[in-house]
């Protein structure tokens, strides 16, 4: 994946640095993080982040791997990390601790309570093939890494939430067939939509809150202090999943998609209305069972994948309403690579 352009002074230093052997950043760095700004929309701020977590997945091409531990970037990310969580934290308040037995009921009362803009309602019945190739090119940032950042959750899980998330990441991954793993189910549609499926291709071009929602599985994955809220996040990814890919894929459908185009969210329809019983009762009702003092920090997990994928649904729907392109300024360009006209897909 190639290093993306810089938004800010931070994500600048970053791009320039990581271009060289690993070294000490400057000491003060982390104070040229704004102040004063909302960090789930500071392009400086999370774009910074998704930088320092790349480096635990796939990595920058001419970066070398060794920055991945680097002490004097760990400490700018973790100061990045702080005023994102506490950001995260005033938007998805958790009222208490539940009793384990009442996690279950506790998540499905958060999907329940949810009255964010519905995305996948538009995208069924309004959207132009513009603007699901724009949907898609957001949601590109995850899925062509689908399930890797639940995936740190593992070896922190014992016994029989062990199992259950196994059993959820072996299907995302297809079960261990290429051909059915959801990653590359995506980028058959990516390619059918005419885009552009490379790794990474679209980072220039996505706003802030979209690297914001990908983030926030990467901050959860990556600390074990935050193992309850990965799950909480997974377990509401499923529980919102099923109804939202059948739109996804009508609405696909109606603009001409082929069933190649379609097939990745016409898998997720079945699925996911699988995994959301286990990902409530097995995984997450089963953690707490284990360790009762992990159930706020399990719904603070839901809450906040809630919190963060209705107001990258409220960015989206208020461009598009206002006639305006979703992606970043600039975005045609980008967004555009390697494609044919829209009238092969019979919009």
């Amino acid at each position: 994946m190639r290093m993306p352009h810089p938004r800010g002074p931070v994500s600048d230093l970053l791009t320039a640095t990581l271009a060289g052997p690993p070294r000490d950043l400057p000491a003060e760095a982390w104070q040229e993080l704004a102040t004063g700004v909302d960090p789930c929309t500071d392009e400086d701020l999370q774009l910074s982040l998704h930088i320092c977590y790349e480096l635990h997945y796939r990595g920058f091409e001419g970066v070398d791997e060794r920055w991945e531990w680097q002490p004097s970037l760990l400490a700018l990310r973790q100061a990045a990390e702080e005023r994102f969580e506490d950001g995260l934290r005033g938007l998805a308040p958790v009222p208490g601790q539940p009793a384990p037995h009442e996690v279950p009921h506790a998540l499905a009362a958060l999907v329940e309570a949810d009255d964010s803009p519905s995305l996948s309602r538009f995208l069924t019945g309004r959207a132009s093939i513009e603007q699901f190739r724009e949907f898609v090119i957001h949601r590109s940032i995850y899925h062509q890494r689908e399930a890797d950042p639940h995936t740190w959750a593992i070896p922190r899980l014992s016994g029989g939430p062990k199992a259950a998330l196994v059993e959820i990441q072996a299907d995302e991954y297809g079960g261990g067939r290429l051909e059915r793993m959801h990653a590359e189910l995506f980028r058959t549609t990516m390619r059918e939509l005419d885009l552009d499926d490379t790794y990474g291709a679209y980072l220039d071009v996505v706003p802030a809150i979209t690297l914001a929602t990908n983030n926030l599985m990467s901050l959860f994955g990556l600390h074990r202090r935050l193992r309850g809220a990965i799950l909480g996040h997974l377990a509401v990814f499923e529980m919102t999943s099923s109804l939202p890919n059948r739109r996804y894929g009508n609405g696909l459908r109606r603009l001409g998609g082929s069933p190649d185009a379609t097939r990745f969210y016409d898998e997720h329809v079945e699925a996911d209305a699988v995994h959301e019983q286990i990902a409530a009762h097995d995984l997450c009702g089963g953690f707490c069972a284990q360790e009762p003092r992990q159930g706020a920090q399990v719904l603070f997990g839901a809450a906040s994948a809630l919190a963060l994928d209705g107001r990258f649904a409220g960015h989206v729907l208020d461009r598009w309403d206002a006639g305006q392109s979703s992606l970043r300024a600039g975005a045609a360009d980008s967004s555009d690579r390697g494609r044919s006209p829209v009238g092969a897909l019979g919009a």
